[in-house]
């Protein structure tokens, strides 16, 4: 074979290696899941912020609620809620989710200017009156998009299993401080963690999880 032909081989070979990424493009990775801890499992990456369940509330960074999606799999309902006596509200609403062998209800509130969520109002598809004397409002498809990539705000978890006293003290060691409400429900308090603890006699508990650095918000009301 000639000097000219082996020449032309390497010229052609090269332009083959070259081209290969243009017509066969590398596939784009999908974001790692987001892997999520036990209930008391709560970090603070940053001063008033906190990770549970994989994510950030509070800090420079919290998840959105996309990313929430990527965490639960499971479907969610989604809704702008006005309580009678209360702002408006814009939520998702897990029916159940998977914790490791844990089991219950997560619902997301999401951080919303009230201007945002009046906007978000009267562009609403529809609306519905619940028995509750709530009324929801369905989004339109263009708020629903943007709502998307809104931060979390709090989220609220509602275990299947029944909690103890001596199992709240187990796992997420002794409160800062015990409040009781009412006949029937207690409120272990974790301030540093961002954590209202809801121990309810009759009924099932609540975990009520906000960043730190906005935790007067949760106690306020227990207070007046």
């Amino acid at each position: 074979m000639s000097r000219l032909k082996v020449a032309a081989l390497v010229v052609a070979a090269l332009v083959a290696v070259l081209a290969a990424p243009l017509l066969f493009p590398p596939k784009q990775e999908a974001p790692p899941p987001i892997t999520h801890g036990m209930p008391w499992q709560i970090e603070n990456p940053a001063p008033g912020a906190s990770r549970v369940f994989g994510l950030r509330l509070g800090g420079t960074n919290p998840s959105s609620l996309a990313e929430a999606r990527r965490a639960f799999p499971e479907i969610a309902k989604f809704a702008l809620l006005s309580p009678t006596d209360k702002p408006l509200a814009l939520e998702a609403y897990f029916e159940s989710v998977s914790i490791g062998p844990l089991s219950g209800k997560l619902v997301l509130s999401i951080a919303a200017t009230p201007a945002e969520l009046e906007a978000m109002r009267e562009k609403a598809a529809k609306t519905d009156h619940l028995e509750t004397g709530i009324r929801k409002f369905v989004l339109s498809e263009a708020d629903r998009q943007r709502a998307e990539n809104m931060p979390l705000a709090g989220i609220v978890f509602i275990p299947s299993a029944s909690l103890d006293e001596a199992i709240i003290l187990q796992r997420f060691g002794a409160p800062a401080e015990r409040i009781r409400q009412g006949e029937t429900l207690e409120h272990f308090l974790y301030p540093d963690k961002g954590l209202d603890l809801v121990l309810d006699s009759k009924g099932k508990e609540v975990l009520q999880y906000v960043a730190p650095a906005e935790f007067a918000r949760l106690r306020a009301p227990l207070v007046r």
